[in-house]
């Protein structure tokens, strides 16, 4: 039997990326549909250095729908991933009854293979979920001829996914309707609108983290009044002064709304009953740095973020690089080969000692594994190259995948 998959509109491979919110998403007002009690704005991170990348194929010689991640075969009927498959395939089902044009959707009543890679460390507290499926619903509406608002099925997925259908700076207005229908992100500025912003990505910690989001959520909305208090008095004015920031590219406003957000996301979790500990000795030490150097120059040139997990992501902009990676070798890392980033790479600058006495912390050499340099990026992308695809001619995952 000849595979028709190899045809342009039977398999298609795209990358999305991984997005950092400064300001916070935690906890849901619906858990099956994932609306949040509060809105919130995130970065859109460059794909160079952190993507999910998707090969989704349709064949009628296909058995039965099937999903690899990261080179392991999983539970393809999980609820989170049927609402997006299921959500796609109605939109292309509709497009096709109306006679929209677009891609073939003769696919529609064949199985699908799904295959996507991390080129990060999974559930570590890198927004894995939302690269996934940001990835897997950009990839799904490729292949199905799918066209229009994406991101409220993204959502479905994960939460944070919905930021990931936009490059540069992105907020998830929360909506007010039950059904989710308004409950989507927006892109607020392009990826070209700060050029001089830098991300460093700290990894203290590539291993699962203990207490899932989606758990942790939970606990929290059940338990903390603090978080009651932020989603209904202190994320919208927030989220005002923080577009405005970035729409000004004003780093000082910026960098303090995003470390006092990020405090007090954690602080959230330690008034969840029992209380969820992310932060570890290291994510303590970086906070304790930042406020430090920044304090020795006497103005705002760093600012910290941490999502749930212990790795930090640390903003600053283009020209304090060499200084910052500098002080972080110093006082937290010996750089193993694998740091990313040629910044990074070029970055071992000398400290003076002034400066070594200003910031005057005992050094925690080895803190931090390994780090990523990387700015602000693009939002989802099809990839025309066919050499680049994760499936085989008989829609099994190759064995570089």
């Amino acid at each position: 039997i000849e595979l028709r998959i190899m045809d342009k509109h039977h398999i298609v491979t795209c990358t999305a990326p991984v997005n950092i919110a400064v300001i916070k998403y935690w906890g849901k007002r619906n858990e099956d549909l994932i609306l949040p009690i509060n809105s919130s704005l995130s970065v859109t991170l460059h794909q160079d250095q952190l993507k999910t990348t998707t090969t989704v194929a349709t064949s009628k010689s296909f058995e039965q729908d099937q999903i690899w991640l990261n080179g392991k075969e999983e539970d393809i009927t999980h609820p989170r991933l049927q609402a997006c498959l299921r959500e796609i395939q109605r939109l292309a089902r509709k497009r096709r009854k109306d006679g929209s044009s677009g891609l073939d959707s003769a696919g529609l009543p064949h199985k699908v293979h799904i295959c996507s890679v991390n080129n990060f460390p999974t559930a570590a507290g890198l927004a894995s979920s939302a690269a996934g499926f940001a990835c897997l619903v950009f990839s799904l509406a490729r292949v199905y001829g799918v066209e229009g608002e994406l991101s409220a099925i993204a959502r479905q997925g994960s939460g944070s996914a919905c930021r990931s259908m936009y490059g540069g700076f992105v907020q998830w207005i929360m909506g007010q309707k039950s059904d989710g229908k308004d409950s989507i992100a927006q892109q607020v500025a392009p990826e070209t609108h700060w050029p001089e912003l830098r991300i460093l990505v700290l990894v203290a910690s590539a291993e699962r983290k203990p207490i899932g989001s989606t758990s942790g959520m939970q606990t929290s909305v059940e338990t903390s009044c603090l978080l009651k208090h932020r989603a209904d008095v202190v994320v919208p004015g927030r989220m005002e002064e923080m577009i405005q920031a970035v729409r000004n590219k004003d780093f000082p406003v910026f960098a303090e709304l995003t470390m006092k957000d990020s405090n007090q996301f954690h602080a959230t979790c330690l008034d969840t009953y029992p209380p969820i500990f992310y932060l570890n000795s290291v994510s303590q030490m970086v906070i304790n740095l930042v406020h430090r150097y920044n304090s020795f120059y006497k103005e705002t040139r760093a600012a910290y973020s941490f999502d749930a997990g212990p790795n930090a992501v640390i903003f600053t902009l283009a020209q304090h690089i060499p200084e910052l990676v500098g002080v972080i070798q110093h006082f937290i890392s010996f750089f193993p080969p694998e740091s990313n980033g040629e910044e990074v790479s070029r970055s071992v600058c000398c400290l003076s000692e002034e400066l070594k006495q200003g910031v005057g912390v005992e050094p925690l050499p080895k803190g931090i594994k390994y780090i990523i340099s990387t700015q602000v990026g693009p939002g989802p992308c099809f990839v025309e190259d066919s050499t680049q695809h994760l499936l085989s001619s008989d829609g099994l995952p190759l064995k570089t995948a």
